[in-house]
């Protein structure tokens, strides 16, 4: 098993970087090219999602991409250490601007739904993950 990590400033101009990145891994991990711009529109949207919490939250903390390649399957987890609500429940004393920003986040884990099959989505006070999961075949070696 092989991990790349990444981790950049809660800026959204480093976003492209983690979405060539993760195209890029992804591809040399056996990923169908028919699925990259999946991987990547996925990856663009989590990375969005992180920075957005980390900059409405005051966090300084780098956001965390994982890139992992296991024998039949690549994975990618978007890290994020902003305080979560619990899963369905309302943040106590929420206002309409809170509101907007749950609105916004339920969207951007509904793109994220619709554009990977297998999503895993976690949260609490310390922060979320989200893990994403694509099969993978091992690059085709050469005959000579």
């Amino acid at each position: 098993m092989a991990t790349v990590e990444l981790r950049f400033s809660a800026l959204p101009e480093h976003v492209r970087t983690a979405r060539l990145v993760a195209a890029a891994v992804a591809r040399r991990a056996g990923v169908d090219e028919a699925v990259l711009d999946e991987v990547r529109l996925a990856v663009g949207e989590a990375c969005s999602r992180a920075v957005g919490l980390h900059q409405s939250h005051d966090i300084t903390a780098p956001v965390k991409v994982s890139l992992i390649e296991e024998e039949k399957q690549f994975s990618i987890e978007v890290g994020d250490e902003a305080p979560h609500a619990a899963v369905g429940g309302d943040t106590p004393g929420a206002d309409q601007d809170g509101d907007a920003e749950t609105e916004e986040d339920e969207m951007g884990l509904a793109v994220i739904s619709g554009l990977v099959d297998d999503v895993e989505v976690s949260a609490g006070q310390n922060g979320g993950l989200i893990r994403m999961t694509w099969p993978a075949a091992p690059p085709a070696v050469a005959v000579v």
